[in-house]
């Protein structure tokens, strides 16, 4: 790819972790050499990554400076520079959130907590408003764009927004293969090429909610405790080399996976349930959009998130993304995203330019 279209800013800014504790994240401010051809001040998008790892080095606003990094036992890929790319080639303003934990050495990255993600992505747009030097205004348009972890991200921040950050106004939201319910995903990700995806929401839970970590140590073998520590500095790429096959069974003295660790403890259910999104409104029309045939962040729990939200008076474009199935999960979850993305900035766009979206709740309502 070339280079990006724009000009990099660092940031580190405030957010809310789900304690209610301050936190500090890092991430980057991108303004566009193309000019905004839409109505009004040049918008802004708050761009949630997808997986990048739990690694401090796996940030996604450092990849947008080395987008391939390899390196010291760690493989680090910047895919989101993509999004990044095709927003800032429309004239588009993007703030990249590294979430917490994820780019600074205080805490462990907090993988796949809705509540710490979705801080991060509304706290990512006021430190951008607040950035002295850029184009963008008060009156600047706000999306929200995010696939996977991103998605969630995203999800989360748009049905937070009206408590948490009301001054937020936001003109649209992406959610790709949002984390609505992990369940699922925590089930489809054993023993596949992304288990390690299991380690690193162990760990991230275990860092926002202390008193679950006497139950996790309760359970884990030698295996189990190293498999934890070594996946906190890793990236998806080594994750993927290091963990491809391995069950979570294996992990435990039990035999018992992670999944039927959650179900047996009350305590982890109850986590586990607080991570639901389709509780809250979102103020802001949603796209929300999944692979028919991902069985790693399965279709149906998106459509269930659609319709919660739908049922709860909210705008919702529910969209089926039509790709072949293959062998490999990891490729089944990642080629929706590649193949709709352009539709789905497409959409967010035509937000951001005052465009009316269409819902089409009628289809996914039960």
């Amino acid at each position: 790819m070339r280079p990006l279209p724009g000009t990099a800013t660092r940031l580190m800014y405030k957010s809310t972790d789900s304690a209610g504790k301050p936190a500090a994240v890092t991430g980057a401010y991108l303004e566009p050499t193309a000019r905004w051809s839409g109505p009004g001040p040049r918008p802004l998008v708050a761009l949630a990554p997808g997986t990048m790892g739990q690694g401090d080095a796996c940030a996604a606003s450092k990849a947008l400076e080395n987008p391939l990094s390899i390196g010291r036992g760690s493989v680090s890929v910047g895919y989101e520079n993509l999004a990044a790319y095709r927003l800032l080639a429309k004239g588009v303003a993007v703030v990249v959130t590294d979430y917490i934990g994820l780019g600074t050495t205080d805490r462990v990255h907090t993988y796949i907590n809705r509540v710490d993600e979705g801080h991060a992505v509304l706290d990512a747009v006021r430190a951008a408003r607040a950035l002295p030097g850029t184009s963008i205004t008060g009156a600047s348009a706000v999306g929200l764009f995010g696939y996977s972890q991103g998605g969630q991200g995203t999800a989360a921040a748009a049905e937070l927004q009206p408590s948490y950050a009301p001054d937020v106004k936001l003109a649209g939201a992406y959610a790709g293969a949002p984390l609505a319910d992990l369940s699922g995903p925590l089930t489809e990700a054993d023993g596949t090429s992304f288990t390690a995806a299991i380690a690193w929401s162990t760990n991230g839970f275990v860092q926002a909610y202390p008193q679950l970590k006497p139950i996790v140590d309760k359970y884990l073998n030698a295996k189990g405790e190293k498999a934890l520590k070594d996946a906190s500095t890793m990236c998806t790429g080594d994750g993927i080399f290091a963990f491809n096959g391995q069950k979570s069974s294996s992990w435990t003295k039990t035999g018992q996976s992670m999944a039927e660790i959650v179900e047996a403890e009350p305590e982890l259910r109850k986590v586990f349930a607080e991570q639901r999104i389709g509780n809250l409104t979102p103020d802001t029309p949603v796209r929300v959009a999944n692979g028919v045939n991902d069985n790693l962040v399965p279709f149906q729990q998106a459509r269930r998130l659609a319709a919660d939200w739908c049922a709860r008076g909210a705008s919702v474009s529910f969209v089926p993304v039509e790709v072949p199935a293959l062998p490999v999960k990891l490729l089944n979850h990642f080629l929706p995203m590649l193949s709709d993305q352009g539709t789905a900035i497409n959409w967010v766009t035509d937000r951001l330019a005052g465009k009316a979206a269409t819902a089409n709740c009628q289809d996914v309502t039960d």
